[in-house]
């Protein structure tokens, strides 16, 4: 019986966890879930799963839970960062799911790290924004790094893993990563400047929380996932090549030395990738439905548009100076809040990110205080920038 804590349990990723796991009442136990804010939601998700510990945010989120689940007395509920690292790191789990979406998930993912745990990853920043720190803290911990994006997850299947997960890479020539181009592919820089934040957060293919989509509306997206890859699988940003496939059937591919192509294909949905890392090595059901080629029928690549998407541009320049990604997301995440808020344009979330990137000073951060600092002063840098984008300066 696997004990798992997941967090950012209300999101989509901890939903689709929620559900496979709900499927193999035999083989998984959730011991922890956490949450931000969403009150309403962790009372439900603690009334159908019964948690041993439920960790919101701040108190007061955590008080009014406690008020909610007053029938439900075996659910302890307490908040804060402290808490949740204290249980991540407790012998009472062996698998932790990153779900937290940003920054906030980097603090547990190290603590998990560090406790050898098994740890499911599908918090891009962990990688982003402190790639060498947390692949040490792997490494040091004995952790076993589970990638839940669907991408990674696609690129870990078509590799050989020795018995800690850990791809092997030595007749490996080129990693493809796929984009699905969002819901903007083909349309031009101009025609972007107007459009909506219920625009970009309807994907044509897969369901996801509202930053990842417009994330993936920017392809900003696919240079953090790019930023990953590195790390994950020891590569440097040109033996790693982002090829635009409009289906979203293949999910990555692998090319090896003597020119064979592995490609994992699969249904749009993340429950495959969450169930591939909670089973693995083995496999079990997803409740994904199959894959019918004959439906799918033709699969389009092409390369990505830099001129109408120039975030990936970005994300690729961000990688090769230290620190730079850690900036390129936080600079991000303020810009496409402020998208998502109605108080800038969708062609705005780069110029953000670039003018942040010029003017913060960039170094490999060290530790995770030093993390935890460099993406502060991007995120000041981002909001000066957008104070003046909002005043029309």
């Amino acid at each position: 019986m696997r004990r798992i804590a997941l967090l950012g349990a209300t999101g989509s990723i901890g939903k689709s966890t929620l559900d496979v796991i709900a499927r193999h009442p035999d083989r998984y136990r959730v011991v922890v879930l956490s949450a931000n804010k969403s009150v309403e939601d962790m009372a439900a998700l603690c009334r159908s799963h019964c948690p041993e510990h439920a960790v919101m945010g701040d108190e007061a989120a955590a008080d009014a839970l406690r008020t909610a689940l007053a029938n439900v007395p075996e659910v302890t509920v307490s908040a804060g960062a402290k808490v949740l690292d204290e249980l991540v790191s407790s012998p009472g789990i062996d698998t932790v799911v990153a779900g937290i979406v940003g920054f906030a998930g980097l603090r547990p993912t190290l603590s998990a790290a560090r406790s050898g745990k098994t740890i499911l990853l599908a918090n891009k920043e962990a990688l982003v924004s402190a790639g060498k720190l947390f692949m040490e803290a792997v490494r040091q911990g004995g952790a076993t790094l589970l990638p839940v994006d669907s991408e990674h997850n696609a690129m870990h299947q078509c590799l050989p893993k020795d018995s800690s997960g850990r791809p092997e890479m030595s007749n490996v020539e080129k990693i493809f990563l796929t984009a699905s181009g969002g819901p903007f592919r083909g349309r031009s820089r101009q025609s972007l400047h107007m459009v909506t934040p219920e625009e970009a957060c309807a994907h044509p293919n897969w369901s996801m929380g509202q930053k990842i989509s417009v994330d993936s509306a920017t392809l900003a997206n696919k240079g953090l996932e790019l930023a990953e890859a590195c790390w994950l699988f020891d590569r440097t940003p040109d033996e790693i090549e982002i090829v635009v496939h409009p289906q979203s059937v293949v999910h990555s591919m692998i090319r090896y030395r003597d020119g064979s192509v592995l490609a994992q294909l699969g249904q749009p949905d993340m429950r495959t990738p969450i169930a591939y890392c909670l089973a693995w090595p083995d496999r079990v059901d997803a409740g994904v439905e199959p894959l019918d080629l004959v439906i799918a029928g033709r699969l389009d690549f092409e390369a990505p548009d830099l001129e109408a998407f120039p975030c990936l541009t970005l994300a690729q320049q961000a990688i090769a100076k230290p620190g730079g990604m850690c900036v390129f997301s936080a600079a991000n995440e303020i810009a496409v809040a402020a998208f998502l808020a109605g108080t800038v344009r969708f062609t705005d979330i780069d110029v953000v990110i670039e003018s942040t990137l010029a003017e913060v000073k960039l170094s490999e951060p060290q530790s995770l205080k030093a993390v935890q600092a460099l993406d502060q002063a991007a995120r000041e840098v981002a909001s000066s920038s957008l104070a003046a984008l909002s005043s029309g300066s």
